[in-house]
């Protein structure tokens, strides 16, 4: 039986953060929540999550969501852990910002159920899945 992906969702409203969880847990997730930054950051550095969720705006610890995912890919140990950024800015130059600082995904509130579960779990299983070999033509294009 497949490992159940251990999600952090860092959301400060609480009726998206318990959407989230909602559709997560449907899914086959484990997850934990926070409601600010601080506890968002007290989790990621306790926990071995396979993802983390980040909203942009976020209270406590007077930090962005962006500012904690630059603190999280500083880390070594957490560096790696894939970071989905789930907002309601719907710039473009927020969502590329976001991308830069090393962020695997940007999804913009609101979001269709079907559509964040399944960007999720994707980002989930892209590291544990092994990689499919290209065909010798294809591999070299």
């Amino acid at each position: 039986m497949p490992k159940k992906a251990k999600i952090l969702i860092i959301e400060d409203e609480p009726a998206v953060s318990m959407m989230m969880v909602h559709l997560l847990t449907r899914a086959g997730c484990e997850v934990a929540t926070a409601w600010d930054a601080a506890k968002g950051m007290e989790l990621a550095e306790a926990g071995n999550f396979d993802l983390i969720t980040l909203d942009v705006d976020l209270s406590g610890l007077g930090l962005s969501g962006f500012e904690i995912c630059h603190r999280l890919k500083e880390e070594p140990r957490l560096r790696h852990t894939p970071v989905v950024f789930v907002s309601g800015r719907f710039s473009q130059e927020d969502a590329r910002h976001g991308l830069e600082l090393g962020a695997v995904d940007y999804i913009t509130k609101p979001f269709g159920a079907a559509d964040f579960a399944a960007r999720i779990i994707s980002h989930t299983t892209v590291k544990t899945r092994p990689a499919k070999q290209l065909p010798p033509e294809r591999a070299t294009a």
